[in-house]
């Protein structure tokens, strides 16, 4: 089975274009479907078109780039999306739907998940897909060895105890007491499916839309369309470069001056030279991507639940939003995935209330509390937006700025406050992503029985019915004495020239990555 599509999708982006969200007509149009046919008839303006090169920029500030399907480095997610397909694939309403497999089925107690590979499915050398390729790799994935960094994600898998029911089919088991029911949200972006004979050195290998031609790090990757691709039709053009750059300025500049084509994850600062730019079109995702600010609750000063309260009620969350998000983005009441059909609406929205923080400092002996808020660049404006907020009170919260490594490292659980955000899922993968006993990254260190008990029932329940009220008591739980303060979701732009087609606004951030949409409008 498979998440079904958003009815909403049509009102959100309706809202977006009404509130002044900057999408180019022609090209907010223009979004190949997955089953596209190619007109042979005379070519529309928003026909997909067949042929050419599309140059995407991106970031990458070292030269230690990947093309490791599983444990990709620096910009290595992004070129796996050219090179690798997956199970499943990301909808625009931000929902997991089928892509290399056929039919997916979690057992009624959700310990197992069996699927059902399609029939004919090629890799790039021409090596048929089967359940001996899926096995594989599932178990690279989480195998120790490769230190994927997403393998926690994948961890409610037995490893050691995957059938193959026949060449199409797996059947998936977790291990004593865990769930499967958020895996196809969980093995997604980063989980290609890869041959039994894959190396990612010297035998890159997948079944994405495109083929590796060439790779130098820190430079660029050059890709040839892949004729077997799953989707018909797809990919539109003939070949796709993926150059790096070592900031934005440059790519902004190689953006309007024509030498690349698309540009994903367009900071907002760019984002305005770049629309008052004339053959440039920004297109924005007002997606759920979370932005936070991640109190431990293993530091001696926030283990009182008054003072998480406290904290919470001095974010002046339109604040943060106008000035640490430019106005881009909208406010959250510190709970993730708004989307999720099992998401507590009834939670209400809490305040900006200096007042009532003051009472509950007061009350915990908080007074005048001193507290170190650690960030990296791109959390940098909210925290200095927050500790400004928090004068109101009396709070005086320094700022400590890390680069990204040093953020990432070893001691980034143990900070007094962080700057946090992970990119829009569901309910029960963002808690896996973040809060979760076996969160990939609780900086909390939000560790609650209870909530532990429901989040474990509710991956273990995929009836959404049955689900719903573990969700529910589960955020209600967060949203009294959790460790994140959720202050907003930001939107996320994409860029491109004028001339390039399918590139559409989305509730995911992945918009710029979806390079068997992209196509020329004019094609020599």
């Amino acid at each position: 089975m498979t998440s079904p599509p958003f009815t909403r999708r049509g009102l959100i982006l309706g809202s977006a274009l009404a509130g002044g969200a900057a999408i180019g007509g022609g090209l907010w149009l223009a979004r190949g479907s997955g089953t596209a046919p190619i007109a042979t008839t005379a070519q529309t303006d928003d026909t997909p078109r067949r042929g050419g090169l599309i140059r995407v920029g991106t970031i990458e500030a070292t030269q230690s780039g990947n093309l490791d399907a599983h444990a990709p480095l620096g910009a290595g997610i992004i070129r796996g999306w050219a090179l690798y397909a997956k199970l499943w694939e990301w909808t625009h309403d931000c929902a997991p739907r089928l892509a290399l497999a056929e039919e997916s089925e979690t057992s009624a107690d959700g310990t197992s998940l069996t699927v059902r590979l399609r029939r004919g499915l090629e890799f790039h050398h021409g090596k048929s897909i089967t359940a001996d390729d899926v096995i594989f790799s599932i178990r690279r994935l989480s195998d120790p060895a490769v230190a994927s960094p997403y393998a926690a994600l994948v961890s409610p898998v037995d490893r050691d105890r995957i059938e193959r029911l026949d060449d199409l089919t797996v059947r998936l088991h977790a291990k004593p007491g865990q769930g499967l029911v958020a895996l196809p949200e969980t093995w997604i972006s980063f989980g290609g499916i890869v041959p039994t004979d894959y190396h990612p050195v010297t035998n890159v290998v997948g079944a994405g839309p495109f083929r590796l031609e060439s790779f130098v790090p820190g430079q660029r990757a050059t890709f040839r369309r892949f004729e077997n691709y799953y989707k018909p039709g797809q990919p539109y053009i003939d070949a796709l470069e993926i150059i790096e750059f070592g900031d934005q300025t440059a790519r902004a500049h190689a953006l309007i001056a024509g030498q690349i084509d698309v540009a994903d994850l367009v900071p907002s600062e760019q984002a305005q030279l770049l629309r008052a730019t004339p053959g440039v079109a920004v297109v924005v995702s007002p997606t759920n991507n979370v932005q936070s600010l991640d109190i431990n609750l293993d530091h001696p000063q926030f283990q009182d639940v008054r003072v998480r309260q406290a904290l919470r009620l001095l974010a002046d969350r339109q604040d943060l939003v106008n000035r640490a998000l430019r106005g881009e983005g909208r406010v959250a009441n510190d709970l993730y995935a708004p989307h999720d059909p099992t998401y507590n609406h009834a939670i209400a929205q809490r305040p900006h209330d200096p007042d009532q923080a003051r009472f509950l400092l007061k009350q915990a002996g908080a007074e005048g509390l001193a507290a170190e808020i650690t960030t990296n660049n791109a959390g940098a404006a909210a925290a200095l937006v927050f500790a400004e907020q928090a004068k109101q009170a009396g709070l005086s919260l320094t700022i400590k700025k890390l680069d990204d490594a040093s953020f990432n490292g070893p001691q980034k659980n143990q900070r007094a406050i962080s700057t946090g955000g992970i990119p829009s899922r569901g309910f029960l993968a963002s808690a896996l992503h973040y809060d979760a006993p076996t969160a990939t990254s609780n900086r909390t260190n939000f560790r609650d029985p209870r909530f532990g008990e429901l989040l474990t029932a509710a991956l273990k329940e995929p009836d959404i019915t049955k689900r719903t009220p573990l969700v529910h008591e589960a955020q209600q739980i967060q949203h009294e004495r959790g460790g994140l303060l959720i202050w907003g979701f930001n939107h996320v732009r994409a860029a491109a020239r004028a001339n390039i087609g399918g590139l559409a606004s989305e509730l995911t951030q992945f918009a710029g990555w979806r390079f068997d949409d992209l196509w020329r409008r004019e094609v020599g």
